[in-house]
């Protein structure tokens, strides 16, 4: 297969020192359904390292981190990085097909061995979904790892190692996120007094200040939406894909996490509705659906859709074939704000959601209604989608009453 790929330099390739395993590389990326075209620049990619690498291209197992560095001295820039390391990825996922995968070493850190029970006591005992368990490990692994350096033991941590870690990431943070560290530090401080693993009570951390409304408003104007979704060509599978990711996001405020969750079979037809996988409330949410959107959808499904038996709703349209994730979700938007030409510069995918909030507030509809749709468990959480914004605010704001002439005359 590499001459078919390479007529004029398949011999160089196959002559090498590494030609075997360049051709095996080729058949497995092949039978991954890797396309012809992505074939061939990960091959030229693996061929420029394997050159300069002792270490790989020689049938023996090698590790992720052997890896990462000889791939890593052609990361000079963005885009560079971004292809070789797809090309790390694709062949660390061989070696691991051919079991010559090491993984690291068993010998772990204090940090990542205390990590691993309090990750277990935040999902089975706090409840919290995955996502969130994720987001307190990696403040606590990373206070752990700058606070016990030197092979210090997590008992002689003091409020000092607290202040000083916190001090560190005030300056790369706003306030509202500093709040969001301090609270996953204070969870993890109070695990570890009432453990036994600290010896005095540290978690009484002040948390900055801030206010509901001090953030201007996120939600968009109704209008710059749909001249949003009008810029999307729908001209190929990708454009419908995106098309769709966008309407589903404006019209029903999904969340990234929740578009990628969506399955085919969770669109019921006949009753016009659709099953939506709530991951921050582990809940089912039944939506309508509405007539245009169900065209929709059947439009995406014989155009845009590309032909896979995976069950998820949006796919890859690029092989290999492969089911979107949350952050892929997130670039649709960022791709089609910038090619939409249209002001939407320091806005993320949730503008969308907040759009769809404010757009139910001012046809009438009440806030629990609005939590409920949007998945919330306290009216709190949905007042935060509900900033009045200046415009809102002239609206309802009561005209200043003037003096009568005749009052003014006989003051003066």
């Amino acid at each position: 297969m590499l001459r078919e790929l390479f007529p004029r330099s398949g011999e160089k390739y196959l002559r090498s020192r590494f030609g075997h395993e360049l051709q095996e590389f080729c058949g497995w990326l092949d039978a991954a359904g890797y396309s012809k075209l992505n074939i061939r620049h990960h091959l030229r990619r693996a061929f420029k390292v394997f050159a300069h690498s002792r270490k790989l291209g020689a049938d023996k197992a090698r590790s992720r981190q052997s890896l990462h560095q000889a791939f890593g001295r052609y990361c000079t820039c963005v885009r560079l990085s971004q292809d070789f390391r797809g090309t790390e990825h694709a062949y660390a996922r061989f070696l691991s097909s051919r079991g010559r995968l090491l993984e690291a070493s068993s010998n772990k850190s204090p940090a990542s061995l205390l990590c691993g029970p309090y990750q277990q006591y935040l999902a089975d005992v706090r409840g919290f979904c995955k996502t969130t368990v994720g987001q307190h490990q990696s403040t606590v692994s990373e206070f752990l790892r700058y606070a016990l350096r030197g092979g210090c033991e997590i008992a002689t941590l003091t409020s000092a190692h607290v202040e000083h870690y916190l001090a560190k990431r005030s300056n790369r943070l706003s306030r509202q996120s500093m709040q969001h560290v301090i609270a996953h530090l204070r969870g993890f401080l109070r695990y570890a007094y009432a453990k036994g693993l600290i010896r005095e009570r540290l978690e009484a951390i002040d948390t900055p200040r801030t206010y509901r409304d001090e953030l201007p408003p996120r939600a968009l104007p109704w209008s710059l939406v749909k001249k949003l979704l009008r810029s999307v060509d729908r001209s190929s599978k990708a454009g419908w894909r995106d098309f769709m990711i966008l309407h589903l996001m404006a019209y029903y405020g999904l969340r990234p996490s929740e578009i990628a969750a969506l399955r085919v079979d969770a669109i019921d037809w006949d009753a016009k509705t659709c099953r939506v996988e709530q991951r921050k409330t582990r809940s089912d949410l039944i939506l309508p659906l509405s007539d245009r959107t169900l065209e929709l959808l059947q439009q995406y499904l014989h155009r845009g859709r590309p032909e896979a038996v995976l069950p998820q709703l949006f796919l890859r349209v690029r092989r290999p074939a492969g089911a979107l994730r949350n952050y892929a979700v997130c670039e649709v938007f960022y791709k089609r704000a910038v090619q939409s030409g249209l002001p939407l510069d320091g806005y993320s995918p949730y503008c969308l959601r907040h759009s769809f909030a404010m757009r139910l507030l001012q046809r009438g509809v009440g806030v629990k209604a609005i939590g409920d749709l949007l998945g919330h468990r306290s009216l709190e959480a949905t007042c935060v989608y509900l900033r009045l914004d200046t415009s809102a605010l002239r609206a309802v704001a009561l005209p200043v009453p003037r003096a009568r002439s005749s009052l003014s005359a006989r003051h003066a």
